[in-house]
């Protein structure tokens, strides 16, 4: 019997429960998965998830082992500097490999010895089309390959050529050797992959010893099976790959144990490209300082701009692990940047764009200092400092208006503020240079208003940050924001964020921060979180990289610029399915306060508005939700409908769905994760007790495919099946395209994103 036994505790992702049951049948004594990157680039936030995966199921079993491998099989584009760049991100993120770092170009020996083996099987051959002949012969999607001349060549004139290709005889190009699968297979990956071919290239590590190099899926399942890995676990775009890494293996007369192949959604964040190609771009066209600039999502240019190990292993684990690709919303990275940040690091004063301030009647040459807790009174962390205070100080300008709207709080002509731990203060007058712009305030404090000792009884809104001018230090400050102002950017040049970047050359610190390490982080009250920068720390001044702002401020704005179909869909889940005619003044008091509030300040149907304030249930359920969720509109929707529908067929003590689950639910459509038609089948198992939204979603696999990678291959699928069908729709048969919708439609479940599933569509057949 084998003495692993698997983790508890832990939520039973469908990896892991493929574990647990190999485990369990002792197809494996022990575990072993692998973090395989290329060395031709830097990692990014989408390998974070694959490392916190791949190392995180080799923590949660006894004696299993993750290997970092580097898959290292082309020459022209890998070297030591990605190497030591992907080693230095991994122990970042708090893995560590152990004895157990591996490289693909150490198995270049054995992997020629199985191509051998394989032509001397005749299963695969030496073929001398040109690359452009090799793409033409293999077809489409609906056209079935044609067999490359050359396929049928005798076993010893193909060993005869491998040889004279590993001897160096022929050009880049002149050969390749592939695979002897199926020109017809409708995965095209079997249509015989190349597995070698020729580069004379310098490799980094073996040097001109090979001008042959194996390709990744030949290299891949192998690689697996030499090291012992027994889980290979990939993201999606490799599904198509698997039925070839298994033939490779098959073929090469690999027995069990051995490799297995699953995948899993990789990790795609809205505002952001992690192509390596698009990075890569990024750095050689100089639209960012490095592969470490702190805008890029690379791992180094998160650790630079001062983002914590934890709050990237925080934001992987919420992510969770699933079989359908989706997109993440940055905001959600970011509030789990926030949450530790918030958590751990201390508070102080800054001022971003000074406006000095002198009070007249605060002593000339007095000072004093006001003690201050580094720490909020909710965070278990104690600390304090010492906050200079004397006649002069400066303000952020942000917080001073010479002619402020109604509903101002901040500091005006005439107007008082507090200023943060200290006084309260009033402007007496603006001091203006020739120009006409505000040089100075002069102000006068009240004594008795000091915070914590403020005897005044004045009652004051606004409360603003400020500095000493006599004891600030002078510093840089870069204000980093996202990278792309576009959620899904194709190229560099579409929607590329220019103002990702603001410097800030005199910005003032309270003393406290001044002397603070390289490494530093603080939150700077009112701003956000900041990072004092190891990399451009200099004795003269010092340089703070934002981190991130103390509030979403892309969410809203994102909100009003949905897209015309998400706009459109919103508007079938807000639309009643019955008109109600009514009197308002013919209502209860109770009754139209809640009804008024629900239309006019929360904007929401009238008929949906009277559905849920007239019934004591819903509008109970609809305060809870919103409470914990913020969109009133789409949640009024789902009650003054699906719920109330619900409560209709059932009475109200027997109905049982909490605000949490629906809050959930609500938020799973709102990410796009779910269209709302199958919200209203996740609701339908949420009250049968099945489990909560997210967990049913996961369960049932049923979220929406967002991602073109993941549909593509259904749309090309369906076509390639279809071909009486095509002829017709390109002979003039448009209503087909109804047609092919709702095969891929079938085929998913109903859960391709019909915006995308269209323009897929247009595009395959036209």
């Amino acid at each position: 019997m084998s003495d692993a036994k698997v983790s508890e505790g832990k939520g039973r992702d469908f990896l892991r429960q493929i574990i647990d049951r190999d485990l369990k049948t002792e197809k494996y004594g022990s575990v072993i998965t692998r973090f395989p990157p290329e060395p031709n680039g830097y990692l990014h936030i989408g390998h974070a998830k694959s490392i916190c995966i791949n190392f995180g199921i080799a923590n949660d079993y006894p004696k299993a082992k993750c290997h970092l491998r580097m898959d290292d099989s082309d020459p022209a584009k890998e070297n030591y500097e990605y190497v030591e760049s992907i080693k230095k991100d991994v122990k970042w993120l708090g893995f560590d490999w152990g004895d157990n770092l591996f490289f693909a170009s150490d198995y270049f020996e054995k992997l020629y010895e199985y191509a051998e083996f394989l032509i001397k099987k005749d299963k695969a051959y030496v073929c001398s089309l040109c690359e452009e002949e090799i793409r033409k012969y293999r077809g489409t999607v609906t056209q079935s390959g044609k067999h490359s001349p050359y396929r049928d060549r005798p076993v010893e004139e193909n060993l005869d050529l491998f040889r004279r290709m590993k001897a160096g005889e022929f050009k880049d190009g002149e050969h390749v050797l592939r695979a002897k699968i199926d020109m017809s297979s409708s995965n095209m990956k079997m249509r015989d992959p190349l597995l070698y071919r020729i580069r004379h290239a310098e490799h980094y590590r073996q040097g001109d010893k090979w001008c042959i190099y194996p390709l990744y899926d030949f290299t891949h399942g192998l690689s697996d099976y030499i090291e012992g890995v027994t889980h290979s676990i990939c993201t999606l775009e490799f599904e198509n790959n698997r039925e070839l890494y298994d033939w490779i293996l098959d073929e090469c007369e690999i027995k069990e144990p051995r490799p297995h192949q699953y995948e899993f959604a990789r990790l795609n964040v809205n505002y952001n490209v992690v192509s390596k190609r698009k990075l890569l771009d990024l750095v050689e066209n100089n639209y960012v300082s490095g592969w470490d600039d702190p805008r890029m999502p690379t791992l180094s240019g998160m650790r630079r701009r001062g983002i914590t190990p934890e709050a990237v292993r925080n934001f992987c684990e919420s992510v969770g692990i699933a079989k359908a690709n989706s997109i993440v919303d940055m905001a959600q990275f970011e509030h789990y940047i926030r949450d530790d940040l918030n958590r751990k690091v201390p508070r102080a004063l800054a001022v971003l764009e000074p406006l000095k301030i002198i009070i007249e009647n605060y002593p000339e040459k007095q000072e004093e200092f006001i003690k201050a807790s580094y720490y909020p009174h909710d965070v278990p962390v104690e600390g304090s400092r010492d906050i200079p205070f004397s006649r002069e100080i400066f303000i952020d300008r942000d917080d001073f208006m010479e002619n402020p709207p109604k509903g101002y709080y901040r500091l005006c002509p005439g107007g008082e503020v507090r200023l943060r731990h200290a006084y309260i203060i009033k402007c007496e007058k603006v001091i203006k240079d020739p120009t006409g712009e505000i040089k100075e305030l002069r102000c006068t404090y009240d004594p008795v208003t000091k915070s914590g000792a403020d005897t005044s009884g004045k009652k004051i809104k606004g409360t603003i940050h400020w500095v000493s001018a006599n004891h600030a230090e002078n510093v840089e400050v870069k204000l980093y924001d996202r990278l792309f102002n576009v959620e899904f950017p194709e190229t560099i040049e579409q929607g590329f964020n220019k103002d990702s970047l603001k410097i800030i050359s005199n910005a003032y610190v309270e003393p406290a921060v001044a002397g603070s390490a390289p490494g530093s982080r603080f939150q700077f009250e009112r701003l956000g979180y900041f990072y004092l920068d190891p990399v451009e720390y200099r004795q003269s001044k010092a340089v703070f990289n934002r981190i991130v702002t103390l509030r979403d401020s892309w969410s809203r704005a994102a909100k009003q610029e949905l897209s015309p179909e998400k706009k459109l869909e919103k508007e079938v889940l807000q639309k009643p399915s019955e008109k109600v005619e009514f009197d308002i003044s013919e209502l209860a008091t109770d009754i139209r306060k809640k009804f008024n509030r629900y239309n006019q300040d929360l904007e929401i149907h009238r008929e949906e508005a009277l559905t849920i304030a007239r019934d004591e249930n819903l509008s109970s359920l609809f305060e809870q939700t919103i409470a914990i969720y913020d969109n009133p509109k789409v949640i009024a929707g789902f009650i003054s409908t699906e719920i109330a529908r619900k409560l209709k067929e059932k009475a109200p003590e027997k109905f049982s769905v909490s605000s949490k689950d629906l809050a959930e639910l609500v938020k799973l459509i709102d990410k796009e994760v779910i269209s709302v038609k199958i919200a209203k089948e996740v609701l339908a198992s949420v009250l049968k007790g099945q489990g909560s939204p997210a967990e049913i979603v996961e369960k049932q696999g049923l979220k929406q495919i967002n991602d073109p990678a993941e549909l593509e291959p259904v749309v090309e699928r369906v076509i390639f099946n279809n071909p009486e069908n095509v002829a017709e729709y390109k002979s003039g048969k448009t209503k087909l395209f109804g047609f092919f919708a709702g095969q891929v439609m079938k085929e998913t479940n109903g859960r391709a994103n019909p915006e995308l599933l269209n323009k897929l569509l247009n595009k395959k057949l036209s």
